[in-house]
């Protein structure tokens, strides 16, 4: 670029959490681009966020260093003049790949060679580079210039590394000594890759793209260099196999972020405790010493949640912690136990404006297996991004070590980390656990639980994971089908499209209190999330009618008798009875990637009649 600070487009911030985020690319109208590392964001223009227990479990996964959770720089104003100070807000972006290619004669080239010239234009989204004075692909057309556009190809691997493709290794089969100019050219009427062909103007080798994936691919390509380029750095040397990717292409970046509903409370183990006042504990030298700390502590009611844990719990947290225990993994039960306590307190505290709440009963013919439902009329949900990955997307609910490499977002320890938080309503619902524990004891849900787990295990042994490790659990497919059916439903009524609706499954059985219950809330952005329409259908005489709708529309599939009859062993699945046409929600609503879920434990279905929770 001719400029360190030349515009070239505009992302919304909630984008550069999901979607644009750090070593991500950006596909604009004429250019791509990728987001550089948070080390090279303005940390000032980032406002933080305030939210202890998500910061907590960050610190947790990348280490106590991290200071604080902070929202991307945006504008305030939509209109902005070119040249003011808020028109250069914004994060740090290089173009990428830096090979690029004349529409007009095929060259292909690196755009800091001087071949090519960014064109700057008041409109950021019409800045471009052209290959100057193109004469064609034979050297016989008037001077010209051509517009010249990213090539569509790169190298990527499962270590989080992105490079730009090896158009000179690939054309002369190898290392070689010829350094002519490279062109690009179609030989046939589709795009498929047979017909997409790379051609040297030197030596005239050319080579089909169809070379460059498949297995095919493992033999003409080299190996991964380990390059970060949003960090401008190579890392060490990669053992993964590096594969050609297209620009654009979903699986070249996957985040890995972390979510917490901002409830009224500050802790939930004792290991909250201890990072929170970490300075009052960090020198103590014995359990006499904490006692008088504790009690100090307690009288000034420094933080909520102090009484629920013992001095030899908080005691085992602080060597825990100086011991670096723990720090790498954060359990689910670290982020939805203290919300399980909030939404199941039979008075629910207040925290205006971000939480506000409210019981209602629950619908009519539904008491024997739902004991209780709660409105939220305010709620906010907090995201932090972590890191990503490349050609794997981070399998939820697994071990941080079975998970593909976590590429980092900035160079060294991060300070803080890129965050957002959205504003919402929604509905929980706490199902009576005499009637989970009596429906789990079920012969046929039994048989279904082995079906599940026969899938599960086929699953992960597939990935050369612990086939024995990680099973949700019956209870837990149960209830998240239960929330998929009701998620369907009330996207036909409340006014909300259905990906803005999103689901959190309470089902651990591991703790001190066993958890049965599902959160169906909206969260987003804008006015799209607290429009008031969720709420209104969660009150007795709604939510009953809603609730039989969707039993009764999910009892035929129109994928039947297929779906009914689906045995997930068979093919390594993660879900029975269940698909897009019945019980499937977009992956966004989803916290599981439409996994776990099987219609025949919430309603009888075709192939199984006694597994069903509600008659």
């Amino acid at each position: 670029m001719s400029g360190d600070r030349t515009p070239v487009g505009q992302v919304r911030p909630s984008q550069l959490l999901w979607t644009y985020g750090p070593g991500a690319l950006v596909d604009l109208p004429n250019l791509s681009v990728v987001t550089l590392g948070t080390d090279r964001w303005e940390k000032s223009r980032c406002q933080p966020i305030d939210e202890q227990r998500l910061l907590a479990a960050v610190k947790r996964v990348l280490g106590p260093q991290v200071e604080s959770l902070r929202v991307p720089p945006f504008t305030r104003e939509e209109n902005v003049e070119r040249y003011s100070a808020e028109s250069l807000i914004g994060v740090p972006v290089r173009p990428f790949p830096r090979w690029l290619r004349c529409v007009k004669c095929g060259l292909l080239s690196e755009y800091d060679l001087g071949l090519f010239e960014c064109k700057e234009h008041f409109k950021p989204e019409r800045t471009r580079f052209v290959h100057k004075d193109c004469t064609g692909s034979k050297g016989d057309q008037k001077a010209k210039d051509a517009d010249a556009v990213p090539a569509r190809f790169l190298l990527a691997c499962r270590d989080g590394h992105l490079d730009d493709f090896p158009w000179h290794y690939f054309v002369h089969s190898g290392p070689s000594g010829c350094k002519g100019t490279l062109r690009f050219f179609e030989s046939g009427a589709s795009l498929q890759t047979e017909n997409l062909w790379v051609k040297c103007d030197t030596c005239g080798a050319s080579r089909s793209m169809a070379h460059a994936f498949g297995k095919a691919g493992k033999d003409n390509l080299p190996a991964c260099r380990g390059r970060h380029p949003h960090l401008d750095e190579y890392g060490e040397r990669c053992e993964e196999q590096a594969r050609a990717v297209l620009l654009g292409a979903t699986n070249s970046w996957f985040p890995i972020t972390l979510s917490a509903l901002a409830i009224p409370v500050a802790v939930g183990s004792a290991r909250d405790i201890v990072d929170a006042l970490w300075d009052d504990f960090e020198d103590v030298e014995d359990k006499a010493e904490l006692k008088g700390i504790l009690k100090a502590l307690k009288k000034r009611e420094a933080i909520p949640g102090l009484d629920d844990f013992t001095l030899d719990e908080i005691w085992s947290a602080i060597k825990a912690k100086r011991s670096g225990e723990g720090e790498s993994a954060v359990d689910a039960a670290d982020i939805k136990g203290p919300e399980w306590k909030v939404l199941t307190n039979p008075h629910p505290p207040t925290d205006w404006p971000h939480f506000l709440s409210k019981p209602v009963a629950a619908p009519k013919s539904f008491e024997k297996g739902i004991s209780s439902v709660l409105l939220l009329e305010r709620l906010r949900e907090v995201n932090a991004l972590l890191g990503f990955t490349r050609v794997e997307a981070p399998e939820e609910g697994g071990a941080p070590e079975e998970r593909p490499a976590r590429a980092a977002l900035c160079k060294g320890a991060p300070e803080w980390v890129p965050a957002s938080e959205v504003h919402g309503e929604g509905i929980f619902i706490r199902f009576d656990l005499a009637a989970i524990e009596d429906w789990e004891k079920r012969d046929a849900v039994i048989t279904r639980d082995r079906h599940l787990t026969g899938g599960h295990r086929g699953w992960r042994a597939a990935r050369r994971l612990d086939p024995e490790e990680h099973y949700p659990g019956i209870r837990y497919a149960m209830l998240h089908t239960v929330a998929h059916l009701l998620i369907r439903e009330l996207a036909l009524e409340c006014g909300y499209n259905a990906a803005s609706i999103r689901e959190r499954i309470y089902a651990d059985t591991s703790g001190k209190e066993d958890q049965a219950g599902i959160l169906i809330y909206t969260a987003a952005a804008d006015s799209d999330g607290t429009l008031g329409g969720l709420v209104d259908l969660g009150h007795p005489e709604n939510l009953g009618r809603l609730l039989r709708q969707a039993l009764a529309r999910s009892q035929v599939c129109s994928s039947d008798p297929l779906c009914a009859e689906h045995r997930p062993e068979k093919d390594r699945s993660l879900h029975a009875a269940a698909c897009h046409a019945c019980s499937f929600v977009a992956e966004t609503s989803c916290e599981f990637g439409n996994r776990y879920i099987d219609r025949a434990l919430v309603v009888p279905t075709l192939d199984e009649t006694g597994a069903a929770f509600f008659d």
